[in-house]
């Protein structure tokens, strides 16, 4: 065999070591101990062809198993390993396998597959991982919302409780607190016609709460929404005492004065009879941007409110008229809820607030008061007697956590005060709102 470096380890070398030979007479009988090749055989092998067929187990050639083979002479092609063989030197024992004969290039496309075995074993080691992630993330998201559903239930009469839920829990005579704080417009809140005719609803169908307080901070808003709020007030069963707080101005004075006492504080900024409407003008600073707008409408007025163009003579008494209207709506209101003549309740109406004094001196509150004063006169007026009496807030809060954090800081007032609820589990505080009966 020749030692060139460059051959490739496997081939048959032309008139070498790896080309079938006749053995000369003087090596037959050295080479006697060598079994013989299966008959079929009959095609010279490749060095390096063994360690593929042994990796795909293939057949023989003609279905038969080929006979092991021996050790080989110096002279014959001996380790896959080398690629080549020096005369004369020792080789380990050789094991022919089954081959399905000739030299099958498509076999090798096979060994990298297997090299990437591990490589499985790896990816599925991160599906274990991140099954176990996503079991963790469950049940943490599964604790937080019991957590969260526990919490937005606690709701009773103590102050502690003072929270709405799904389900108002009452265990006496009671006062129900609605609290309109914000712009009166259509958002679902009490500060809106849907919510707080459901709440008035949920307080009325509660045989336990004998009136509520309206506890307003708001500015006003949208006209029409004041109105429908104002309806509900007035159609209201129960006694309805309005607690002021910093303002009750607008729309939200329309809505209060539907109710049966309107309490202020001397600093609080009431009344405020009227109604507005804006239409901005922005056509000027459009001429210095160089921005034209060409306005295509149905009839002339469409675009008058849209701020391209100063209003006509004729489009500005038409909106003068319009307001006026709707206040006379506003000034009628409040005129039948404050027991008032139209014409007295014209003559406040002229858009400006009141302080807490002027305004019980004009008639437009009733009475000096506290939050606190409130209440006792919503009992008073639902016919609970004394102090013996729950306070139970319908509105809902903005967040679970709220809620949280009602429970953890306020004053119960009940068993609950001789207890830090902050350093109870999660499962002593289930078990104590049930003792409680805020739990069933």
């Amino acid at each position: 065999m020749s030692d060139n470096p460059s051959m490739i380890p496997g081939a048959p070398e032309p008139n070498g070591a790896g080309a079938p030979q006749q053995p000369a007479p003087s090596q037959l009988q050295a080479a006697q101990p060598q079994q013989p090749q299966a008959a079929q055989s009959g095609q010279p092998q490749a060095a390096g062809y063994t360690s593929a067929q042994q990796s795909q187990g293939a057949p023989s050639q003609q279905g038969q198993p080929q006979a092991p083979q021996q050790p080989q002479a110096a002279a014959s092609v001996g380790s896959a390993q080398a690629g080549y063989v020096q005369p004369g030197a020792p080789q380990p024992p050789y094991v022919q396998q089954p081959y399905a004969g000739g030299y099958a290039a498509p076999q090798y496309a096979y060994a990298p597959a297997q090299a990437a075995q591990p490589k499985k074993g790896g990816k599925g080691g991160w599906i274990a991982l991140g099954i176990i992630l996503f079991a963790i993330v469950f049940v943490f998201t599964i604790g937080a919302l019991s957590c969260s559903h526990t919490v937005s239930s606690l709701t009773s009469g103590a102050d502690a409780f003072s929270s709405m839920s799904d389900e108002i829990i009452t265990l006496g005579d009671s006062v129900g607190v609605i609290d309109m704080m914000g712009t009166i417009q259509y958002d679902g809140s009490s500060c809106s016609p849907e919510g707080l005719r459901d709440l008035l609803k949920e307080a009325e169908e509660n045989p336990d709460i004998k009136a509520v307080v309206l506890r307003v901070d708001s500015g006003g808003g949208t006209a029409t929404a004041g109105e429908e709020m104002a309806a509900y007030v007035r159609d209201f069963s129960k006694p309805i005492v309005v607690s002021s707080a910093s303002m009750n101005c607008s729309a939200a004075y329309e809505i209060s004065s539907q109710a049966d006492y309107i309490y202020v504080n001397e600093t609080t900024a009431i009344g405020a009879i009227g109604t507005i409407m804006q239409v901005q003008d922005i056509s000027g600073l459009l001429d210095m941007l160089g921005i034209k707008t060409e306005n295509i409408a149905s009839a002339d007025s469409k675009d008058s409110s849209y701020g391209t163009r100063p209003l006509t003579d004729e489009e500005r008494q038409y909106y003068q008229d319009l307001v006026d209207e709707i206040n006379e709506t506003f000034i009628q209101n409040v005129a039948d809820g404050r027991g008032m003549s139209v014409e007295e309740v014209r003559e406040l109406a002229t858009g400006l607030q009141f302080a807490g004094k002027t305004s019980v001196e004009n008639g437009i509150a009733d009475e000096i008061g506290t939050y606190d004063d409130a209440l006792g006169k919503a009992a008073e007026l639902g016919g609970i007697s004394g102090e013996n009496y729950e306070v139970v807030n319908l509105t809902s809060t903005s967040s679970d956590l709220g809620y949280l954090m009602d429970l953890l800081g306020a004053d119960s007032g009940s068993a609950l005060d001789d207890i830090d609820l902050s350093q109870l589990s999660a499962e002593d505080l289930v078990n104590l709102l049930k003792e409680e009966g805020v739990l069933s």
